[in-house]
Order: structure tokens, then C-alpha cells, then sequence
């Protein structure tokens, strides 16, 4: 027990950390006047203070504005891709746990394929098609999530097949939805939900480490893997500015790890 609820303070810990970023980012955007790709050179390096609560980079462009603008673009592209990638996953794993043969077969060649290629390498390969797009780094990435939804559900739906409780549903006549949400999904559920929040964090990590290259967006869209790149070399004259998208990316991946803990 003690265990347990352990474990739902993580999750209920990761939870409060995503919320607080949410609504940084979604208030920032509804009740922030400051364009965050205006350059003011007489305001580089402003510590923080009333007017510009967390100071300014080295164009002198408000850090606050910046730092919602990152916070939303990696937030919106972990959703995006996650939920792209667990609904392909999801049906695909389930057509070929389900149906088997040669469809089985295909869809896994098809992921043996995927997996070809390092996960990092496609999303690279992908944003350097078109630099700076995000719809590609979307496509890059989603791409590369699917593949562990599929695996994971494949598994579970063939295992899930051989029950003698789906077996008789199947016997007594049930439509072929209410055999999944009867006896395949509850198994996949929890499975799935923690694949989500660990593939919300590797979202992010990758546009960040895209932008760490210069392959993901470009300036002047403020991204944290393109921002502590930008603002590395000022890390002795102003570290705070540094500070602030290092510490938005660990709190991030942080918060989805924490959500994805669960009793061992």
C-alpha cells in the first residue's frame, strides 16, 4: 500500500508540474503584450525585474514572451505526436494481433523497417528535408513513436485472443467492438496511457535535440533546444537567461516521467 501510494504522489507530482507549464504557457499567450521576436539591442541582458519579469536575451527581446512561445511549440508537438502515434499504433497493433497471417506479417516488416534506422536519425533525416518546418518534425517523429504502440498492442491482442472469455463473446454472437472494448482494451489501458507520457517526453526531447543541430525551427521561433543553443556562449554574462529553457526542458520530461510511474 505503502508503495502505491508512493507512486500516485509521482503521478499526482508529474500532473501539477505539466498544469503549472499549461497554464504558464496559455496565459502568457492570452495576456502577454511582448512580441517575442522583437529585438530591442539597448535592452540586451536586462536582469529580471517589473517590467520584464524574466529579463531579456541578447536581442534585448522579452524572455517571458519567448518562454511561452517554446513552452507552447513543445507542448502542442508532444500532443500532436502522440496522439498520431498511438492511433496508428493502436489500430494497426490491433488489426495484426487480431487478424494474423499475412497481415501480421506485412505490418511487421514494416516495422522492422521503421526500425531500421535509429529513432533520432528518421526524426534528423525527416526536419532536414525541410528546415525549420514544423509539420515535418511532427511527421519525424510521430513516425518514429508509433512503432512501440504497435509492438506493445500486437503482443497483448494476440495474448488477449486466446482467452476463453473473448473466445465465447465470439461464440455468443458479439460485434467485433464490443470484443475489443470488452476484452482486449482493458488490457491495454494502463500499457498504453504510460506509453503515452514516456512518448510526450521523447517528443520533446527530439525537437529539442533537432534544434540543438539547427535542423529543427529556425531563429527567430523561440524553441528551447535552439535557445540554450543561442544562448550558451552568454552563459558567464547572463547564466539566468540560460537557466530559463533548461530548467522549462527538465521540468517537461520531468513531469512526464512522473506521470508514466506506476506500481512495480
Amino acid at each position: 500500500m505503502r508503495l502505491i501510494n508512493t507512486v500516485t504522489r509521482r503521478q499526482w507530482l508529474g500532473t501539477a508540474i505539466l498544469l503549472v507549464l499549461v497554464l504558464f504557457a496559455v496565459l502568457e499567450g492570452l495576456f502577454g503584450s511582448a512580441d517575442p521576436a522583437r529585438q530591442q539591442l539597448m535592452n540586451r541582458f536586462l536582469a529580471p525585474s517589473a517590467e520584464h519579469w524574466l529579463g531579456t536575451d541578447q536581442f534585448g527581446r522579452s524572455n517571458l514572451a519567448r518562454m511561452g512561445e517554446a513552452v507552447r511549440l513543445s507542448l502542442l508537438l508532444a500532443v500532436m505526436c502522440v496522439v498520431t502515434a498511438a492511433s496508428l499504433g493502436i489500430g494497426l497493433g490491433v488489426v495484426a494481433g487480431w487478424r494474423g497471417g499475412w497481415t501480421d506479417k506485412a505490418l511487421n516488416f514494416l516495422v522492422t523497417t521503421v526500425l531500421a534506422l535509429p529513432g533520432l536519425v528518421l526524426v534528423l533525416l525527416f526536419a532536414a528535408i525541410v528546415p525549420g518546418s514544423f509539420v515535418m518534425l511532427y511527421v519525424g517523429i510521430a513516425i518514429t513513436l508509433w512503432v512501440e504502440y504497435f509492438r506493445l498492442v500486437r503482443a497483448i491482442t494476440q495474448q488477449r485472443m486466446q482467452s476463453p472469455q473473448l473466445q465465447a463473446s465470439n461464440m455468443l454472437g458479439f460485434g467485433r467492438w464490443y470484443l475489443f472494448k470488452r476484452h482486449i482494451w482493458p488490457g491495454l489501458a494502463s500499457q498504453v496511457f504510460t506509453l503515452m507520457a514516456f512518448g510526450a517526453a521523447s517528443a520533446v526531447l527530439a525537437m529539442a535535440a533537432t534544434g540543438f543541430v539547427y535542423v529543427g525551427l529556425k531563429p527567430p521561433t523561440a524553441e528551447l533546444g535552439l535557445m540554450i543553443v543561442e544562448l550558451f556562449p552568454y552563459y558567464a554574462e547572463a547564466p539566468w537567461v540560460l537557466a530559463q529553457p533548461l530548467v522549462a526542458l527538465f521540468l517537461l520530461i520531468l513531469g512526464c516521467n512522473l506521470l508514466a510511474s506506476k506500481p512495480s
